[in-house]
């Protein structure tokens, strides 16, 4: 029989640890908490310094019995939860309520290896108090936002609504974008493009210069009548260069990846979305069958916002580097990346948890999306520690009488990182997109005050855009650039608020719903500092201050509370049902349809409710396209998202995920 028990929060993880500790250690999991705040009460003391009641989930139960009777007949226990906040919460949860009184160690590792499990058996630890009150500081702010705020909802909108303290603030951020882009007035602009080339070369010299200027002014051209004047006008003009600027440039190695930008990245270069990307690298990190030496972690944890890399991980990758692209592409140093303010410096970048283990020699023990998600967590790290891809850039102003074209060009002198991440891949950084462009203008050599050809004059219609809908990528970054919200945060804040359906994620896109605008209006109305996004970025920096011990957290929960408890006082006595009326009447008392929402989205019912429990569907208006039918198409919901269904259901089971054209 073992002698030692070692508590984690996943079957598979368990596996993969238990495999490397041996027979002397029994690896067991808690299938994450244990235990909670209640479910149908606040859980929270607030008058006596905001004292939280923990109980055991309902669900847990008989695991807690289990982890006792296992524990029983062990010498030692030890609590190997992720190494965050919440793996601390909840090794000393279950270090209080199922083994109180017994001697429990902390072990905390960042890779699932022999090495980093064997070095971290070692170091075994107490519990991190100021992690766990960090924790329970978040855990209590949530509840209490949560617990108060999701009734005003019901109140004004519909029951079964809920609100998050920072879920507000990311659909107040998409509610926001989408009234941007409603106002947004479309402005037509015209360019004109030379294409020109070096007279008397054999071979292509063409290459293309933009109008930039017109008698020394921003070139505007507003219409296409005076975009075909220009190029009439300049037909027959002598096409002269005025100058030639040269400069070499340097484009950095970028960062290993953190949490944010490897979510980032995924939608970018391989469309999954956030919540997709973190159940992928999850199961890369606690375990793959990968033969002879299956299970093993292949990458390091992936709730993380450090970009540290642990010395003998860099001195490995230097060298591997080394081997692969030649010693011209490893820097004279590593590459140094410097941290957020309030990134936990004890973590590590995501990186895989051995070089030698390339993408390819992985292919038959990885699926499809494993695959792809190691290899471009794999190349990232490798070009981390690479040296700078280098540019010539080249510039050229061009005369043209009154009118002066610019030739931007960009050369390849040295790969650099390129050779290991991005040579290939869709660009989407701003920035790079222009780079690609520059890189395609080949310039050939020119010479000041050198009289160039004109091959042709093209003149193109273009329409100032307004700014893009949020997708994963581009919420998470505009999250962490302000503050709000933590590694392990972003993914569950854009699953919770498409399961509301206050968002849907249309062709990768968030688009906020009908009942997202009055959600988050009605937020806004009532409690315009709690879903500040200053206000609450402020709270997140005092939860990690919490964390370092620099504050206590009955200091910030007050603080919290105060203006809060203002807010909700304010919008208890004030806030009224919002009814939104129809012209339709109930078919059996004949009393005014009304509009309601419910888990289903939006649907009629009667204004007598309760008395009248009269409710129907809202069609679409469109014909179901099923031969003989005569129904309509009604929005539905089911666990895989929306689709339209007949009316005649289950008379007809035409469905479908997208609306069909009506045939003229």
């Amino acid at each position: 029989m073992s002698k030692n028990l070692v508590i984690v929060e996943s079957p598979t993880k368990a596996k993969t640890i238990g495999k490397i500790l041996g027979p002397d250690f029994s690896v067991v999991s808690s299938m994450g908490h244990i235990i909670d705040l209640p479910q149908k009460e606040l859980g929270v003391d607030i008058d006596n310094k905001f004292k939280p009641k923990y109980v055991v989930i309902p669900t847990r139960k008989k695991l807690l019995t289990q982890l006792r009777k296992e524990a029983k007949l062990k010498e030692k226990i030890y609590v190997a939860t992720d190494p965050d906040r919440e793996g601390e919460a909840i090794g000393w949860q279950i270090k209080e309520k199922v083994f109180k009184g017994k001697d429990v160690l902390r072990v905390s590792f960042h890779e699932i290896t022999p090495h980093a499990v064997g070095e971290a058996f070692k170091a075994a630890r107490e519990f991190d108090a100021n992690m766990i009150e960090a924790q329970v500081g978040r855990r209590i702010l949530d509840r209490i936002v949560g617990y108060f705020l999701s009734p005003l909802l019901w109140k004004k909108l519909a029951r079964g609504l809920s609100a998050g303290r920072v879920q507000s603030v990311a659909l107040k951020l998409i509610v926001e974008r989408e009234r941007q882009i409603q106002a947004f007035t479309s402005s037509e602009y015209w360019e004109v493009v030379a294409e020109l080339f070096k007279p008397k070369v054999f071979g292509e010299s063409k290459f293309c210069a933009k109008l930039e200027k017109i008698d020394h002014k921003k070139a505007e051209i507003k219409t296409k009548d005076d975009a075909e004047s220009i190029v009439s006008q300049l037909k027959d003009k002598e096409f002269k260069v005025l100058e030639i600027k040269q400069t070499e440039k340097k484009r950095y190695a970028p960062a290993p990846f953190i949490t944010s930008t490897m979510q980032q990245e995924a939608f970018n270069k391989l469309r999954f979305n956030a919540s997709k990307t973190m159940l992928v690298a999850q199961q890369l990190y606690e375990g793959i069958d990968i033969g002879g030496d299956n299970p093993i972690g292949l990458i390091t944890y992936m709730r993380t916002d450090s970009p540290n890399t642990a010395p003998e991980a860099i001195i490995e990758v230097r060298e591997h580097i080394g081997r692969i692209f030649g010693k011209d592409f490893v820097p004279e140093k590593p590459n140094v990346f410097k941290a957020k303010k309030s990134a936990q410096q004890a973590h590590e970048a995501i990186r895989p948890s051995y070089v030698s283990r390339s993408p390819e020699s992985l292919k038959d023990f990885l699926n499809h999306d494993q695959f792809r998600l190691y290899e471009l967590i794999y190349n990232r790290f490798l070009a981390s520690q690479m040296k700078p891809a280098e540019f010539l850039a080249t510039t050229v102003d061009i005369a043209a009488d009154k009118y002066l074209f610019v030739a931007n060009g960009s050369h390849l002198l040295f790969e650099g990182f390129l050779a290991a991440y991005n040579k290939t891949e869709e660009e989407e950084k701003e920035g790079e997109e222009d780079e690609k462009e520059k890189t395609k203008n080949v310039i050939p050599p020119l010479a000041q005050g050198e009289v160039l050809g004109l091959d042709k004059l093209t003149p193109s219609q273009h329409f100032t855009k307004p700014p893009p809908r949020f997708s994963d990528s581009s919420l998470i970054k505009a999250l962490e650039e302000e503050g709000i919200g933590r590694p392990s945060t972003y993914a569950p804040i854009i699953y919770t608020l498409i399961l509301r359906d206050y968002v849907r994620r249309i062709k990768g896109y968030l688009n906020p719903t009908e009942l997202g605008f009055k959600v988050s209006d009605m937020l806004v109305e009532y409690f315009p500092k709690i879903i500040d996004v200053r206000f609450t970025a402020i709270m997140e920096e005092k939860l990690d201050e919490i964390e370092e011990g620099k504050l206590k957290r009955i200091e910030v929960l007050k603080e919290f509370y105060a203006p809060f408890k203002e807010s909700l006082d304010f919008a208890q006595a004030n806030i009224k049902k919002e009814v939104i009326t129809t012209d339709q009447f109930c078919d059996k008392c004949g009393k005014s349809l009304i509009v309601k929402w419910g888990r289903r989205g939006k649907f009629l019912s009667c204004s007598d409710f309760p008395t009248c429990k009269n409710s129907k569907s809202i069609t679409s208006g469109v014909k179901c396209p099923a031969e003989n039918c005569g129904g309509e198409l009604i929005e539905r919901r089911s666990k895989r998202g929306f689709f339209f269904g007949c009316s005649n259901f289950p008379k007809c089971t035409f469905t479908s995920r997208t609306l069909p054209q009506e045939k003229e």
